[in-house]
């Protein structure tokens, strides 16, 4: 019966790997089919030979920038995870640690912005940033969306996990609050803080609507919304739209690789305690 279950739970994870693995499967195989192939009907899985036509036609387009949206996307999700880690940090030790009158107040106003949907604060974003002149500017995709209300909730939540009695000894030592939130909690959550500027990264390099909104000229575009650009009006070159999709993968799946530990240990210890 044990070797039945066994052999279920890995037939159930194969066909869930097969699910997820597939579409990037058939993305990078269509990447590399020439336009004829990429249009035959009903579809093929194998080019009849590779082809390098979707990669030359993205890479060498200079009415395309695609390797400046791609560095402006790196930039722009990189300093945004930072600003989150920065702002998200200080903030869920303030909650998780400090004892103030509110404090369970103001820690359920920080969840209750979750509830918020994201589209409807985008006429007043919209209108701070160009009071502020970031309009068409990269700071206009990496400043806004740093406070980060989840990482708050997600960092206080492993805040909690960590034995007070590690600040204590920290405090019987002659440490303040700041070398205290620097010295002991910070190197203590290092998978919590991993996944979330994980987390923070890859919700910055997929944003589509707001960079659409807020970049108008095609140098200053991240990849999301430059890739739109090349969907045609009449015609879809599917090589060219996969390559640029397959550009876009390669930098999430080697940070998810990269964290792929901590990633599991963050998740898996932010919540034991609330």
């Amino acid at each position: 019966m044990t070797n039945l279950r066994r052999s279920a739970r890995y037939l159930v994870l194969v066909l869930l790997a097969l699910v997820f693995v597939t579409p990037l499967a058939w993305m990078v195989v269509t990447s590399v089919k020439t336009y004829g192939d990429a249009q035959r009907i009903p579809p093929t899985l194998l080019p009849d030979s590779l082809s390098g036509y979707g990669y030359r036609q993205i890479l060498g387009n200079t009415s395309n920038p695609v390797l400046r949206w791609f560095v402006n996307s790196m930039l722009a999700a990189t300093l945004h995870a930072l600003l989150v880690l920065a702002t998200a940090s200080m903030a869920a030790y303030a909650l998780a640690r400090l004892r103030f009158r509110g404090r369970g107040l103001l820690f359920a106003l920080v969840v209750g912005t979750l509830f918020i949907p994201p589209t409807s604060l985008i006429i007043p974003n919209f209108v701070i940033a160009d009071r502020l002149a970031w309009l068409d500017t990269l700071a206009v995709v990496i400043v806004p969306g740093a406070a980060s209300a989840f990482g708050v909730f997600f960092l206080r939540q492993f805040f909690l996990s960590i034995p007070a009695e590690l600040e204590e000894a920290a405090v019987l030592d002659g440490a303040n609050h700041w070398q205290v939130f620097t010295r002991v909690l910070l190197p203590l959550s290092k998978p919590a803080l991993a996944t979330l500027a994980v987390l923070s990264f890859l919700t910055n390099w997929n944003d589509f609507l707001w960079p659409v909104y807020v970049l108008f000229s095609p140098e200053r575009l991240t990849l999301p919304a430059g890739l739109g650009l090349l969907q045609g009006a009449y015609v879809t070159d599917y090589p060219v739209i996969m390559a640029g999709a397959v550009l876009a993968s390669v930098p999430v799946l080697i940070l998810f690789v990269a964290a792929q530990r901590h990633i599991i240990q963050g998740v898996s210890r932010s919540g034991l305690k609330g």
